[in-house]
């Protein structure tokens, strides 16, 4: 009798609990971010995500307000970015968060026009940006390997996250806190490099998972491409937290109630790619939602190649596809790309990023491909209730056509899209008595099951094309004057070896340039005698260009590309009796920003030979070697309007076109100084 009683007491509390907890769930909403296998639920809303990558430091404060609002007015809800550890850490110890750096500024920016943002801190980020985001002084910590289970690397790398994610909880950024970040992100693409560490990738990847999550941000933490993403276990004692329960019904327990469980905070792997709707696998548990990190827009452009295209056609067949196949989250990589200033860009990368993005550099709307997805993503906002709540189904309508139906059982709410999977023949299909024309490869949406209201192939936008005149003023009374860089001797370098000597670990990426410098005695007898015959020069280089200077004398020059960064230089040379001097100015374009082992990389010259003197082959990989970072122009910032007045400079004629010429440009002495802006190029 006392147990029974006992028990029902215990009933009794439990059901008072309940119901207590219940009713502050509906009482009030709590902010923060929880999810299941349909969506990310943000402040208690489920929510459809449309999200697009606007990196900070490749554009301008002043230019972020009128993107963002394009990009919102483009019918996103959602702006994601990097952090870029190089940029805001240079030197180790110092930090520079102003100017494009400003990365709080950003992010309140994007939160004051109503946007959600999406923080991939990584550290490591790729983004073909210089060293993948790494600072230099990174790669020249003791007994260091990137991006494995090195305890050096962990610490450097939880020490730069922990700082990040405190910096945004001091400005309550968090949506945990009431603040536009909804989602955070640790490592990225690390599927890419994990076998190449075996276990010790494996643990890697638990070891940043757990650290993460651990930093208590109250928001979902992700990796793209990493099928293996972690489920970290946390105790729910801690503070208040979201449980799911059945019918995605969602409870809110009181702090002060002890309940002897524990739940999974997971770790949510995404897909990254063109084509996700059909290549992604999905989330690697049933309750994570499925999300589309990086949807490329184009392709980014390293020199050599063509202009990127993907057509607006192709973009929102992918979204659309997608999203009828229980998508809810999708990010365009890039929405604006803007420009890579400075040195920022990685290998071979060029100045101008995505250019082909919605958004191009300059921020301008490329049409038709921005008003298409906007038309999109209206389309697809009449279907939430439908793809949030409904149940899916597939109906088979003929060869390569298929009908994806969302529909809530006892309610009106239904979506459907119609898609036709042939990539050349259009068909007519019927669907629910009622016949639709879809072209080829294409997706019709019914946000009503009944009401056609957008297809991937139709496209109502305008078209726009982007040219470029010359403005008159800005060639009028123009003064143009040269200075010529001094080719520097062995006796003005610093550093000596008996060999050439490694470019990066000169330069420490303060700089592109290398001066190689050696010099080469020879008697007449040793020149050929036949004035038809040459001797020649070979140059073995580990990337990415290199000019060679004989006596002062440009000879030619040589580079890699973005595939092969090592090159082979060789020319047919004048050399004359008594000193020579050979002279190599190496150059990286980027450091590179990819793959296992970039603390290893290396470039500039490697091995100089001259073939075809009287003597035979001669090997100056042995000679005695000189090097000089950089160029003495760059180093006394002529370029700058403090710098210019350190060097002479001339307006002589025949100057023009020679290797290593600065060029300055300036109005005339009767413009004001305020108004004189010179510009130089090297």
């Amino acid at each position: 009798m006392l147990r029974s009683r006992c028990g029902a007491v215990l009933l009794k509390f439990l059901c008072l609990v309940v119901l207590s907890a219940t009713a502050l769930a509906h009482k009030k909403v709590t902010k923060g971010v929880t999810y299941d296998g349909r969506s990310l639920i943000i402040n208690g809303r489920r929510e459809l995500l449309f999200s697009g990558s606007v990196h900070y430091p490749r554009s301008t404060p002043e230019t972020w307000p009128q993107i963002i609002a394009k990009a919102k007015h483009g019918g996103l809800n959602v702006i994601q970015t990097y952090v870029f550890w190089n940029v805001h850490e240079p030197v180790q110890g110092q930090f520079n968060f102003v100017g494009r750096n400003d990365l709080v500024k950003f992010i309140k920016t994007v939160w004051q026009q109503g946007l959600y943002v999406t923080l991939r801190i990584g550290p490591f980020i790729e983004a073909e940006w210089n060293f993948g985001g790494f600072p230099y002084w990174l790669k020249e910590v003791e007994n260091i390997t990137f991006r494995t289970d090195n305890p050096p690397f962990k610490y450097h790398m939880e020490k730069f996250t922990k700082m990040i994610v405190n910096m945004m909880k001091r400005e309550k950024l968090y949506a945990s806190q009431g603040g536009p970040i909804i989602l955070s992100q640790i490592e990225n693409e690390y599927n890419m490099i994990e076998l190449a560490f075996k276990e010790k990738g494996k643990s890697y990847v638990q070891w940043a998972g757990n650290m993460a999550v651990g930093l208590k941000t109250g928001v979902p933490w992700v990796m793209c491409k990493q099928n293996d993403a972690p489920d970290p276990v946390v105790s729910l004692l801690s503070s208040p937290s979201f449980l799911q329960g059945t019918n995605n019904q969602r409870v809110l327990w009181p702090k002060n109630v002890f309940f002897p469980f524990f739940f999974v905070s997971v770790k949510i792997n995404s897909c990254n790619g063109r084509n996700c709707g059909d290549t992604f696998v999905g989330p690697n548990r049933p309750n994570k939602p499925v999300l589309w990190t990086e949807n490329w827009t184009a392709q980014y452009r390293v020199f050599g190649d063509p202009p990127s295209q993907r057509s607006a056609e192709d973009l929102a067949f992918s979204v659309a596809r997608f999203f009828s196949k229980n998508g809810t989250l999708v990010n365009y990589y890039m929405y604006h790309g803007g420009t890579n200033f400075g040195r920022t860009a990685s290998s071979f990368v060029t100045t101008r990023y995505y250019d082909e993005a919605p958004l191009d550099e300059y921020g301008f709307q490329k049409e038709p491909k921005w008003g298409h997805l906007r038309d999109l993503h209206s389309a697809l906002r009449l279907c939430r209730k439908a793809l949030l709540w409904g149940l899916p189904t597939v109906h088979t309508m003929g060869k390569d056509l298929e009908a994806l139906v969302y529909e809530k059982p006892g309610t009106s709410v239904c979506a459907a899209f119609l898609t036709n999977n042939d990539t050349r023949v259009a068909a007519t299909a019927t669907f629910r008595g009622v016949e639709f024309y879809l072209p080829s490869r294409s997706i019709s949406i019914l946000p009503d099951c009944k009401t056609l209201v957008f297809n991937t192939q139709r496209i109502t936008s305008q078209h726009n094309a982007r040219g470029y005149h010359p403005v008159k003023e800005s060639h009028r009374d123009r003064e143009w004057k040269m200075h010529q860089e001094k080719i520097p001797r062995i006796s003005d370098t610093y550093i000596r070896s008996m060999a050439p000597l490694e470019l990066m670990n000169l330069t420490k990426d303060r700089t592109d340039y290398l001066w190689y410098t050696t010099s080469l005695e020879l008697e007449r007898g040793d020149l050929p005698m036949r004035h038809d015959i040459s001797p020649v020069i070979e140059v073995a280089s580990l990337g990415h260009v290199m000019h060679a200077f004989i006596n002062n004398i440009y000879v030619g020059s040589g580079h890699g590309d973005k595939i092969e960064k090592s090159f082979a230089f060789k020319k047919a040379i004048n050399l004359k009796a008594g000193t020579n001097r050979i002279s190599l100015l190496g150059m990286t374009v980027g450091l590179p920003d990819s793959g296992v082992y970039l603390e290893h990389r290396m470039a500039g010259v490697h091995s100089v030979i001259i073939k075809g003197l009287n003597t035979g082959t001669l090997d100056l990989s042995t000679n005695e070697w000189g090097h000089k970072a950089g160029v003495a122009g760059e180093s006394l910032r002529i370029y700058k309007q403090h710098g210019s007045h350190r060097v002479g400079w001339s307006n002589s004629k025949g100057s023009e076109g020679k290797p290593l010429t600065w060029y300055k440009v300036s109005r005339p002495e009767s413009i004001p100084e305020a108004n004189r802006k010179p510009s130089c190029s090297l």
